[in-house]
């Protein structure tokens, strides 16, 4: 074993290289500079070791601390040395204690498995940094989401307690400019988590820098438990020790609990722990929105008892009403806290119990919470509140959550060997889309997975196409819940019809953006921030959001073969979409060729065409093919359902045998822009367009993500370039296959060879600025397919980390990003592992990474559970019924409960 041993200085850290238990090999100093962040300086570890194969890291000096091994003391500073290099190095980092105690190998093998469940940050930071750990340490069910800010901390630059719940939206107007905005919001809940101790009938403690020593929070993913250790020295000199556990409720979900541990260190006295629900809170966790009227929430009452809260209210406009109650429980005194003299006094109401105190003893509280709306409840929702309160406990939610957890990774976990980060991101990944909608799977609660999860208000919490990358995940291993998802659309279906009438179309017309009712929620207007200015926003004009549904309707019953929802629902569905774009489709007669227009394609940097008296463009590749395999499927829907079934919904959507003919006309005369280089246009007119000079913007601007926001600021339009935020015209390949693709464009007389992929890949990568997370993550998965594996891994990791270390600065602050979550994980299983379920038949085409040895997964897929054991020349496949598959170029015939390995 390849070892590295960090010996800490006063102001350097000594390094020492052991390969495989030789006498040192190399040995160096690096001197800590104070100007630099851990990052900064651990780079130079990183260049120092280029070259070396290092397995792990030993630390000879470390602290003593109670929640990590690892944490040093370097220039009068404290880090967690250990959890830098293990995401830097990818190798874990063990203290010489944990080595004396257990020996090195015990040692290693517990601090991998630790690392590899847990989402750990040391110390306390500001701004975005910290808007954006909270967002990661959400914890949630489905039915609420809860940051993980303090729960003694309130809404300020440098931290965010918000609280969601699934589905609850409420719109407002502003006055903007002299013109009327009217924006709906994912509504940010009082804040119910505030907890907080006082120090002899002091002031309640707030979050602030100079009175904390050491804060670690440490989110569990085994039980869904966020923990948060913190030593606070209080001016006064009180020094105390606060332990927070939160989590919620997956049985019972309107529920959650929190754990409050305090331990004074060098005092005896009284000691008061405060507890509130906190109505006066806004939507503030957007900057770019505070222009607009952000308060969404009118109190109408409070109650109060010696150790029960309750807070009722109502959305200002949707009108719904809600409640929140809390118990606080635990020793010494429950007191009445009087609101009077209390900024927002109406607003919020207060507990608090009292007890007296000595040092280095442990006094535990438990808040429980719960939260009604009469969206998913009947009934006075007080007394409902009240009784579900009175039966509520930590240790009944502890059970609840950890039950939850281990049902669902049995289920869903991907064991990834070789590659510590790797594993723990897919599971951090796996327990956002989750904890995002779990409870939706009840059927009681009218929503569907947003942009951003229950975890941030950016995009206003709407419903967008991002759910296209996360259903296969529920479909795999929660049908239930993938159906229920689907039934959020369904039941939008007449709002999409009447959005499609409004607009001059037949049929159904989805929104880009929706929230309550379905209408279209995308805003007329955007904040530029490198000009401070109001931008026209023609995003709505992005159509393809309805090819994702009927897209997310066929492959959920690919995956789970449930025709039941095809027969009552999702055939309208498809049908209704069908004629939006059958309506779309102009002919022309000369060439007999259909345009579509006035659409916008993944990419979202090109609206229109310079210098254009109308929005949108003409014959989008990516729409174009999306609506052929629609056409194409809705063919083959209608071969496996009944005469009656089809009888029923023909006449219910208006579709006649004509109307199925002009389908398929349509589906074979569709116009495509391909030039004599084989590279298919991103739309009509694209190769007329200039490049712009990468280099030149790089060296200006360093980061050019978001070159639309820059070209604007120099006055001119991403419209007159070819350039892509994002995927578009090869988004198609990344849905499907490159068979697929190949035969969709031969079937609209276009020659597209295998070959010409790689050719494609290129010429666009080299005119993408990647500003969207979902972009990577399909170039990783193209570059995958086209055989570049080595870029493709490149694009994976920048997407695995891409809300983890927030690459785009400060957007994971908003909420983290559900899409390109789902879209990774389903990239290990799909492409690296070669396991294609989207496919119509399940084939098996390992590539892995060559940084993982091996991969473990679970799948259901059409009623049968399959376990897939893949390393890097053979895969190991169970199936609990007989099952035929295909992997590699054989043909493999599986018995129930029966392993069969196969080499490739």
């Amino acid at each position: 074993m390849k070892i590295i041993t960090l010996h800490v200085l006063d102001d350097s850290l000594e390094v020492s290289y052991h390969p495989n238990g030789q006498p040192t090999q190399r040995q160096f100093i690096i001197a800590y500079n104070p100007e630099q962040t851990i990052g900064e300086n651990l780079e130079n570890l990183r260049l120092k070791l280029a070259g070396l194969d290092v397995d792990a890291a030993v630390v000879d000096n470390a602290l003593s601390y109670p929640f990590s091994d690892t944490i040093v003391g370097i220039n009068h500073q404290r880090i967690d040395i250990g959890l830098a290099i293990a995401n830097m190095l990818n190798i874990p980092v063990v203290s010489q204690q944990a080595i004396a105690d257990h020996g090195l190998e015990h040692a290693l093998a517990v601090k991998r498995d630790y690392l590899s469940w847990h989402l750990d940050y040391y110390g306390q930071y500001q701004g975005k940094r910290n808007y954006g750990q909270e967002a990661m340490l959400t914890v949630g069910n489905g039915f609420f989401g809860l940051r993980g800010a303090y729960t003694e901390a309130h809404a300020d630059t440098d931290n965010y307690p918000g609280m969601y719940t699934a589905g609850l939206y409420d719109q407002l107007t502003t006055n903007l400019n002299g013109r009327q905005v009217t924006n709906e919001d994912l509504i940010n809940l009082p804040n119910a988590q505030a907890l907080s101790f006082g120090v002899d009938h002091q002031n309640p403690f707030q979050i602030k820098a100079a009175d904390i020593q050491d804060i670690y929070r440490s989110l569990d993913l085994h039980t869904g438990t966020l923990t948060t250790t913190m030593l606070v020295q209080l001016s006064t000199g009180h020094a105390l020790r606060i332990q927070t556990t939160k989590l919620a409720n997956f049985k019972d979900w309107h529920r959650l609990a929190i754990r409050y541990q305090i331990t004074p260190l060098n005092f005896s006295g009284s000691l008061q722990v405060y507890s509130a629900i906190d109505g006066s809170v806004v939507n503030g966790n957007v900057a770019r929105y505070s222009a607009f009227d952000q308060r969404h929430i009118r109190v109408t009452g409070t109650s109060q008892q010696p150790d029960s809260i309750f807070l009722e209210g109502q959305t200002r406009s949707s009108a719904v009403n809600f409640v929140m109650g809390s118990h606080l429980t635990g020793p010494g005194e429950a007191l009445q806290t009087p609101n009077a003299n209390r900024p927002n006094a109406e607003q919020q109401v207060r507990q608090m119990r009292s007890v007296d105190v000595h040092p280095r003893h442990t006094y535990t509280f438990e808040k429980n919470v719960v939260l009604f709306t009469d969206r998913e409840t009947t009934g006075d929702l007080l007394p409902t509140a009240t009784q579900e309160l009175s039966q509520a406990s930590f240790e009944d939610t502890l059970t609840s959550s950890t039950t939850y957890w281990q049902h669902r990774w049995t289920d869903a976990d991907i064991q990834i060997t070789g590659d510590m980060t790797s594993q723990k991101l897919t599971r951090v990944n796996l327990y956002h889309l989750f904890t995002a909608t779990q409870a939706i799977a009840s059927g009681k609660i009218d929503a569907s997975v947003n942009a951003r999860g229950l975890d941030g208000e950016a995009y206003r919490g709407h419903v967008f196409w991002d759910e296209m990358f996360d259903l296969p995940i529920y479909a795999l291993h929660d049908p239930k819940l993938a159906r229920s998802l689907l039934m959020y659309r369904y039941r939008r279906l007449p709002a999409a019809k009447k959005n499609a009438q409004k607009a001059g179309y037949a049929g159904a017309m989805f929104p880009w953006q929706s929230g309550e009712v379905g209408d279209e929620q995308s805003q007329v207007v955007h904040l530029n921030p490198l000009t401070n200015t109001w931008d026209p926003d023609y995003s709505s004009l992005q159509r393809h959001v309805s090819l994702a549904i009927a897209y997310n309707v066929i492959m959920y019953c690919r995956i789970t073969g449930d025709q039941d929802f095809m027969a009552k629902y999702g055939l309208e569905m498809v049908q209704e979409i069908s004629k939006f774009w059958l309506s779309k489709a102009q002919l022309d007669p000369s060439d007999h060729r259909y345009s579509i227009a006035k659409v916008m394609g993944p990419d979202e940097f090109h609206e229109n065409y310079p210098n254009a008296d109308t929005t949108g463009l003409t014959n989008n590749a990516y729409t174009n093919l999306m609506v052929t395999w629609v056409f194409n499927e809705l063919t083959d829907i209608r071969q496996h359902l009944d005469a009656a079934t089809l009888k029923q919904v023909d006449h219910k959507t208006t579709v006649t045998a004509q109307t199925l003919k002009q389908f398929t006309d349509v589906s074979h005369h569709l116009k495509l822009d391909i030039n004599d280089e084989t590279i298919l246009g991103q739309f009509e007119g694209y190769f007329k367009l200039p490049q712009l000079d990468f280099r030149k913007y790089r060296q200006k601007y360093g980061d050019i993500s978001r070159m639309d926001r820059i070209l604007k600021a120099e006055g001119k339009t991403p419209d007159a370039y070819q350039v892509a935020k994002q995927a578009d015209a090869l988004m198609a390949f990344y849905n499907f296959d490159a068979p697929t693709v190949i035969g969709l464009l031969k079937q609209l007389g276009y020659h597209f060879s295998q070959a010409a992929l790689l050719k494609n890949l290129q010429f666009y990568l080299d005119r993408t600025t990647h500003g969207s997370t979902l972009s990577r993550i399909v170039y990783a998965a193209l570059t995958a397919m086209a055989g570049n594996m080595d870029q493709s891994w490149q694009l994976f990791s920048q997407a695995l980390f891409s809300d983890y270390y927030d690459i785009q600065g400060g957007t994971t602050a908003e909420g983290i990003h559900l899409g390109v979550m789902g879209a990774v994980t389903l990239m290990s299983t799909r492409y690296y592992a070669g396991v294609d379920a989207l496919a119509p038949e399940l084939t098996v085409t390992p590539h892995l990474p060559q940084a993982w040895q091996a991969i473990r997964f679970n799948q259901l897929l059409r009623g049968t559970r399959y376990t897939f054991a893949i390393d890097h020349h053979q895969v190991t496949v169970t199936a609990n019924h007989a099952a035929t598959l295909k992997i590699g170029q054989q043909q493999v015939s599986l018995k129930p409960h029966v392993p069969s390995t196969i080499t490739y």
